[in-house]
């Protein structure tokens, strides 16, 4: 069998962007090792979670062994890098942080989990962090220089599909009452967020683990508590958005009418 290595940069990243692959390839028999960059001491606590005195990033650090375990993750490890916040915070100036971090050092970081656990298969982020966030672009950076400093040649990007997110807003926005819907088609999103359909080359279908990939969320608390919009989502609406995990393979493309592969260790072993 094969090792997955999934490179996030915050605690709750993994969750949301890569949880059902990560899921599936342990049922799979494959080893899955999740390495996270920061310990995300920038998070904002939900009401009341901490305990007296417990700092946030402590409280995150128990969440990732959680979610992992629930996932079916065997090893967790942490970079060491403080949270650098949003673009554009003052917080992005920190000599500590992942986004000041030269990017050789990191990389060779990320190498050593690699080599050690003699990985086949990485995931990181697409090119701008999927939204713009400094850790999430630096993942992308960090992980294609780890990749071929160690000689790993199947890397994924982790991205969400803008066409697909375009398209469950128009289906939204019908069903609203016409006197205080919008026009669907004025709908947009930013030209930052994910990535056009065109370029994406693996739709993961990760319905059969969707229980798990709630259950992921809901380990880290202290960020998606069950008031929060992911978990108030309807079942078929949480299905929707979250029952497909989108990867770009570096190296390759889909041509036009192609239809989406669908298995990230195909060819492998």
């Amino acid at each position: 069998m094969a090792t997955l290595v999934c490179f996030h940069a915050h605690p709750d990243d993994e969750s949301i962007a890569t949880a059902g692959t990560m899921a599936l390839a342990a049922d799979a028999g494959h080893d899955v090792v999740l390495v996270v960059a920061t310990r995300g001491e920038l998070g904002e606590p939900q009401p009341g979670v901490l305990a007296d005195g417990e700092e946030l990033w402590q409280r995150r650090v128990r969440e990732t062994h959680e979610s992992a375990g629930i996932l079916g993750a065997g090893r967790v490890e942490f970079l060491g890098y403080h949270d650098s916040g949003m673009m554009g915070d003052p917080t992005n100036d920190d000599p500590r942080c992942f986004w000041q971090a030269d990017v050789g050092e990191a990389a060779e970081r990320l190498a050593q989990v690699l080599r050690e656990v003699r990985a086949d298969v990485l995931t990181i982020y697409d090119d701008h962090g999927g939204y713009g966030h400094p850790d999430h672009i630096q993942v992308h950076r960090v992980g294609r220089l780890a990749a071929e400093r160690v000689g790993v040649s199947r890397v994924f990007q982790s991205t969400m599909n803008r066409d697909h997110i375009l398209e469950m807003m128009r289906e939204a926005a019908s069903q609203l009452e016409a006197a205080v819907a919008e026009d669907p088609d004025q709908r947009e999103i930013d030209d930052d967020f994910g990535s056009p359909a065109a370029i994406i080359t693996h739709a993961i279908d990760v319905r059969p683990v969707l229980a798990r990939k709630r259950a992921s969320m809901q380990a880290h608390r202290s960020q998606i508590g069950p008031e929060t919009f992911f978990l108030k989502m309807p079942e078929e609406a949480f299905r929707s958005a979250f029952g497909t995990e989108w990867y770009i393979e570096l190296g390759r493309f889909r041509l036009a009418g192609e239809p989406y592969r669908t298995d990230l260790f195909d060819g492998l072993g």
